[in-house]
């Protein structure tokens, strides 16, 4: 994007306000949007770091950077582009920024995601494969995905 800058930070590098932007734009697209009821704040953001980008003062792109139970792997999750945003290629941006980082953080041999079934190609387009059959979360077919780097 022109002159946008993607910024990361550790949960408690965020300030009040963008981490208010955080949860309002997940809120807005997977709680209102996507009419899924779940529980959000789930502590998992306290061990996360935390991918966006503003434009025009508003945050249009997000995702959480998860490490994973060992030095092996990470999870991205909470991939996200608000609705005035999308069909431009930030949803692209975004998950390439977000690989890019996790690889500088942790040094992943690989990265997990957990897809709604009808990104699966999408997410393929990186690279990531299935590995295992898609399955009801909150109501949405999802599908586990790994991103082997090594």
């Amino acid at each position: 994007m022109m002159n946008a800058q993607w910024e990361c930070k550790a949960f408690n590098e965020l300030d009040i306000h963008t981490l208010y932007d955080i949860l309002k734009l997940r809120e807005e697209v997977f709680i209102l949007e996507q009419e899924c009821l779940y529980n959000d704040i789930d502590d998992i953001d306290l061990s996360s770091h935390h991918v966006w980008l503003y434009q025009d003062k508003q945050m249009i792109a997000y995702a959480r950077i998860i490490p994973g139970t060992t030095d092996e792997y990470i999870k991205l999750g909470r991939i996200i582009v608000h609705r005035l945003a999308r069909g431009k290629g930030l949803g692209k941006e975004l998950v390439q920024q977000s690989i890019d980082i996790a690889k500088q953080l942790y040094t992943p041999l690989r990265i997990e995601i957990a897809a709604q079934q009808y990104l699966q190609l999408f997410y393929e387009s990186f690279g990531f494969i299935c590995k295992a059959d898609p399955y009801d979360l909150d109501g949405i077919p999802h599908i586990d995905m790994t991103l082997h780097l090594l």
